[in-house]
C-alpha cells in the first residue's frame, strides 16, 4: 500500500530507508534506498533578517512565546504576536519534514541573502527546529547544506515593467522580489554533496537559449497595459536589458549527491529550480513565456544539449547515462493552469525520465488533496482535474515535481498531505490558521523512493 493512499504505510518505509542503519538521521556505511523530496517551505518573509531571528529562536524561547500567544497574554505586543505565529509555521514545516523524513530535498522559497553565503537561516531551522522534536516526532539532521545564489530582488539597473520607473525590486528585478534574496531555496542532504562539483546557472543569459527571442507585446485589447511609446507587436525589453537577462528567475543548479551503497558509490545529480509562476504576466506574456524556457532548460540539460554554460563558464548538458532527480516547485500543472503546458508535459514524458513516477502507478498521490476540495477548503477553480489526488497546492494544481532518470528504480512516493482521519492532518489544516501558509505552507511536501541496488 503507498504511502499516499495511508500514513500508515510511512513506518514501512521508513524502516527500509534505514538500509544497513536503524537511523537514517546518520548516513550508514552504505544505502540501499534513498527518499528524495521537494518541499516549498513558505517562509518568504518580509526581510532576510526577519527570517533570521525567527531561525535564532531557541527551543525555549519558541515555546514560551507559543504559551503567551495561546493563553492570550495581554502583555504581547503586535509583533512578538506575528512572530509566534510564524514560529508556528516554522515548527509545523519542520514537524512535516520529521514525518516524511527524506535524505536529500529542496527547500523552497527559503530567504537567503541573495547571494547563498550567509547560512544564518538555514543554520537556525536545521539546528533549533528539524533537531528538536516536534509533537513527539523524531529529530531529523542533515550534514550536508547548499545555499544558493538567486536572481529573485537582484537589481537588473533596468526599469523592465515599465512602471514608476526603475525601482531596482519587484518586476525591476531579474527576478520578481522586493529585496535580493526573497523566495530563493537551498539543498539539505544527509548524504555528502560534490560541491567542487556544483554547476549553477544563474547568469545564463535568457538570449542564449535556442528559440528564445526578445518578447513581443501580444496582448493587444488593453491599450493601458503597453507601454508609452510601444505599441503592439513590438519588443518589450530595450536591446540592452535582452542582451544582460538571466534565463532563471531564481537559478538552476545541479548538485551532485555521492551516495555509499553496497556495490559502490553511486553519484545522482540534483537538478533543482524554482521557475517563475505563469501568472500576473504583462503585455508580453512574460511569465508565462519564461515559466516554459525555465523549465525546458532541464529537459535539453539531460539530453545533454551543448548550448549552455554555467557560472564557472563550464558548457554543456549532463553526461549521457547520468543518473539524476529534478525536483521544485516548478509552477506548472501538466493538465491545467494558465501557463504553456508543453514544456512539463514535455519533461515528464522525456524517454530519459522515469515515467512510471511522472505520468504512471507511481506518480505521487495524496488522500487529503481530494478531501481538500471535498470539504471546500481549497481553490474550487481546478476541481475539474482528472487527477485530483496528484494535486501538490492548495490550488488544485499540480506545481511540485519529483522527476527522476530512466535509470532509476522507483519503490514509492507521495505527497504529503494528510485527509482529516490521517496522522499529521493539524499540519495541513487548522481552523485559526487555515490550509495555507499560516498553518504550514500553500504547498505539500512531494517525496519518492529508489532502490539504489538494481
Amino acid at each position: 500500500m503507498k504511502f499516499s493512499r495511508s500514513i500508515i504505510a510511512a513506518s514501512i518505509a521508513l524502516a527500509a530507508l534505514a538500509g544497513c542503519s536503524t537511523n537514517n538521521d546518520e548516513t550508514p556505511h552504505t544505502f540501499t534506498e534513498a527518499r528524495f523530496a521537494t518541499y516549498n517551505l513558505s517562509f518568504d518573509r518580509a526581510s532576510y533578517e526577519d527570517l533570521v531571528a525567527e531561525m535564532a529562536l531557541k527551543r525555549n524561547e519558541q515555546s514560551t512565546l507559543i504559551q503567551r500567544y495561546n493563553n492570550n497574554d495581554a502583555s504581547l505586543t503586535d509583533a512578538e504576536k506575528a512572530t509566534a505565529k510564524k514560529v508556528i509555521q516554522i515548527r509545523n514545516v519542520a514537524e512535516s519534514i520529521q514525518r516524511t523524513r527524506p535524505n536529500v530535498f529542496l527547500l523552497a522559497e527559503f530567504n537567503n541573502d541573495g547571494k547563498g553565503e550567509d547560512m544564518r537561516a538555514l543554520n537556525g531551522f536545521h539546528d533549533n527546529y528539524l533537531a528538536h522534536a516536534q509533537n513527539g516526532q523524531k529529530p531529523i539532521s542533515f550534514n550536508y547544506k547548499q545555499n544558493i545564489a538567486t536572481n529573485t530582488g537582484k537589481p537588473s539597473g533596468y526599469d523592465l515593467d515599465y512602471k514608476f520607473g526603475n525601482t531596482n525590486k519587484g518586476n525591476d528585478a531579474w527576478g520578481f522580489g522586493n529585496y535580493h534574496g526573497q523566495y530563493a531555496f537551498a539543498v539539505f542532504s544527509q548524504f555528502k554533496i560534490d560541491k567542487n562539483n556544483i554547476r549553477t546557472f544563474q547568469n545564463f543569459k535568457w538570449k542564449d537559449m535556442p528559440g528564445e527571442t526578445n518578447l513581443k507585446i501580444v496582448k493587444c485589447d488593453d491599450p493601458t497595459k503597453i507601454p508609452a511609446g510601444k505599441s503592439c507587436g513590438d519588443n518589450w525589453y530595450s536591446d540592452e536589458a535582452w542582451q544582460q537577462f538571466p534565463l532563471s528567475s531564481k537559478n538552476h543548479a545541479d548538485l551532485p549527491i555521492i551516495i555509499p551503497t553496497p556495490s559502490g558509490e553511486q553519484v545522482i545529480h540534483f537538478l533543482v529550480s524554482h521557475p517563475t509562476p505563469p501568472i500576473w504576466a504583462n503585455a508580453a506574456n512574460h511569465n508565462v513565456i519564461r515559466n516554459h524556457a525555465e523549465i525546458e532548460f532541464w529537459k535539453d540539460y539531460i539530453e545533454s544539449d551543448n548550448y549552455m554554460y554555467d557560472d564557472k563558464g563550464i558548457t554543456g548538458g549532463l553526461a549521457a547515462g547520468s543518473k539524476f532527480v529534478i525536483a521544485g516547485d516548478l509552477n506548472a500543472d501538466p493538465i491545467q493552469g494558465d501557463g504553456d503546458l508543453t514544456a512539463i508535459n514535455d519533461l515528464q514524458k522525456s524517454p530519459l525520465v522515469n515515467i512510471h513516477a511522472t505520468i504512471g502507478s507511481q506518480t505521487p498521490t495524496s488522500k487529503g488533496g481530494p478531501e481538500c476540495f471535498d470539504l471546500e477548503i481549497c481553490t474550487g477553480d481546478n476541481k475539474n482535474t482528472p487527477y485530483i489526488d496528484h494535486i501538490t497546492s492548495k490550488s488544485g494544481l499540480r506545481l511540485d515535481h519529483v522527476i527522476p532518470s530512466e535509470n532509476l528504480t522507483v519503490t514509492d512516493s507521495g505527497v504529503f498531505w494528510p485527509a482529516s482521519d490521517e496522522a499529521g492532518y493539524h499540519l495541513v489544516y487548522d481552523k485559526e490558521l487555515g490550509n495555507s501558509k499560516g498553518v504550514s505552507s500553500d504547498h505539500r511536501l512531494v517525496w519518492v523512493d529508489f532502490d539504489l541496488t538494481k
